[in-house]
C-alpha cells in the first residue's frame, strides 16, 4: 500500500495519526482538507510532503478557477510546514506547469510521485552498500529516530528503507528504534513498519540512545532529513543532534539518507533554516490525557539542526557525499 497516491481525482493518504491502532485511508479532495492533514501530521515525512504538495496543486488546478486563485491556494499549501523543503519543492514543480493547463499539472504531480518511488529504491541500495563498507560487518545493528520508512515517502522510505534493504540481504541484526517524543513516531510508526516487514527490532526511550551507543550496542545511526543545506547541515526530527553528538563520542558512523530534492543549495548553512515550533498540547498531553500541570508553558521545537561536522555521509538517490572526507552537497551531482 502506498502512503500517498492519486486516485480518481482525489488524494488518498494513510492517516498516520491513527496508527498503530487502525489503518485508515483519507480521501482528500479540497485544499482545506489537505492543509489540515499536513498540519496535524496525518501525512508527514519530507518525501511524502513533496508528493502531497504537487498533488495539492493538481487538486487546485482541476477546479474551475483563475490562475491567481490557484497560485494563492498553492502559497497557502506551501507554507503549511516551514522546515521541510520538499513541500515547497513539490508545490513549485507542479505550479510551474500551470500555464499548460490542469492535465500538465497532474502529469507533473504524478512524475513527482514516480520519481520518489525510484529514489527510495536507489537510496536503499546505495545506503546498504555504504553501511557494509563503513562497518565491515556481515550483520549490523542500526539505530534510528522518528519514522523514515514507507510512511514518510510513497514506498520504502529513506533511512528505514536502508534498514529494509539490509534485512532483505540478511545483513540486519536488529533496528534500535527511538520512541521519538512527543508524538512517538518511532514507537507508533517505525515499530509498526518493522513489524510488518518482519525485521527484528527493539524500542528505546529517547534518553537511552547516548548510553546505548557508548556501550557499543549499535553499529551505525541512520536518520532522514527535512532539509539539507549547501554545507551539509541537516534539519531533522528534534533529538537528531543529540544522537549525532553521542554517535561521534562512541565512534559510530552517522548517516543521513534523503533524496536530492531535500538538498537546499539556496540555503548556505543551518542558520538559515526556519525551525517549526508546534503547539504546547503535544507536550503537555498525549492522546487527550494530560501529563503536565494545567498552564505549563512549553518549547516544542519539532526539528533540530545537526552541523555537517557531525555527519559521516549523506546518501541520496544519486550519490554519496562523504562529509568526513571534505565533500559537501554543493559538489557536482553525477550525471
Amino acid at each position: 500500500m502506498r502512503t500517498i497516491d492519486w486516485v480518481d481525482g482525489e488524494i488518498h493518504l494513510i492517516d498516520q495519526t491513527r496508527l498503530p491502532d487502525e489503518l485508515v485511508v483519507l480521501r482528500v479532495d479540497t485544499l482545506d482538507a489537505l492543509v489540515d492533514a499536513i498540519a496535524r501530521l496525518a501525512v508527514r515525512g519530507a518525501p511524502a510532503l513533496g508528493v502531497a504538495g504537487a498533488m495539492g496543486v493538481a487538486l487546485l488546478a482541476e477546479r474551475p478557477a483563475d490562475p491567481g486563485a490557484v497560485r494563492a491556494g498553492a502559497a497557502r499549501l506551501r507554507a503549511a510546514r516551514p522546515t521541510a523543503v520538499n513541500l515547497a519543492w513539490g508545490v513549485d514543480r507542479a505550479l510551474a506547469r500551470l500555464p499548460e493547463g490542469p492535465v500538465a499539472v497532474l502529469a507533473e504531480a504524478l512524475a513527482v510521485r514516480d520519481e520518489d518511488i525510484a529514489a527510495c529504491a536507489a537510496m536503499a541500495v546505495r545506503g546498504a552498500d555504504l553501511v557494509t563498507e563503513l562497518t565491515g560487518r556481515d550483520r549490523v545493528t542500526v539505530m534510528t529516530i522518528c519514522n523514515t520508512g514507507a510512511l514518510a515517502a510513497v514506498e520504502r522510505g529513506t533511512a528505514l528503507g536502508v534498514a529494509g534493504e539490509l534485512h532483505a540481504r540478511d545483513q540486519l541484526a536488529e533496528v534500535l528504534v527511538l520512541e521519538t517524543r512527543p508524538l512517538l513516531q518511532g514507537a507508533r510508526l517505525t515499530a509498526w513498519e518493522l513489524d510488518r516487514m518482519g525485521a527484528p527490532h527493539r524500542l528505546l526511550v529517547d534518553s537511552a540512545a547516548a548510553f546505548t551507543l557508548s556501550r557499543g550496542l549499535a553499529d551505525v545511526v541512520l536518520i532522514g532529513a527535512d532539509r539539507i543545506t549547501a554545507n551539509g547541515d541537516t534539519a531533522n526530527k528534534v533529538g537528531s543532534l543529540a544522537l549525532a553528538l553521542a554517535a561521534r563520542h562512541a565512534g559510530v558512523p552517522f548517516l543521513v539518507v534523503a533524496p536530492e530534492s531535500t538538498v537546499d543549495l539556496a540555503t548556505p548553512d543551518g542558520r538559515g533554516i526556519e525551525v517549526e515550533e508546534r503547539s504546547a498540547g503535544e507536550v503537555t498531553a498525549f492522546r487527550g490525557v494530560p501529563v503536565a500541570p494545567v498552564g505549563t508553558r512549553t518549547l516544542n521545537l519539532a526539528f533540530d539542526v545537526t552541523p555537517a561536522g557531525l555527519v559521516t555521509a549523506i546518501v541520496t538517490d544519486r550519490r554519496v557525499v562523504r562529509l568526513d572526507q571534505g565533500g559537501t552537497p554543493a559538489d557536482p551531482v553525477p550525471a
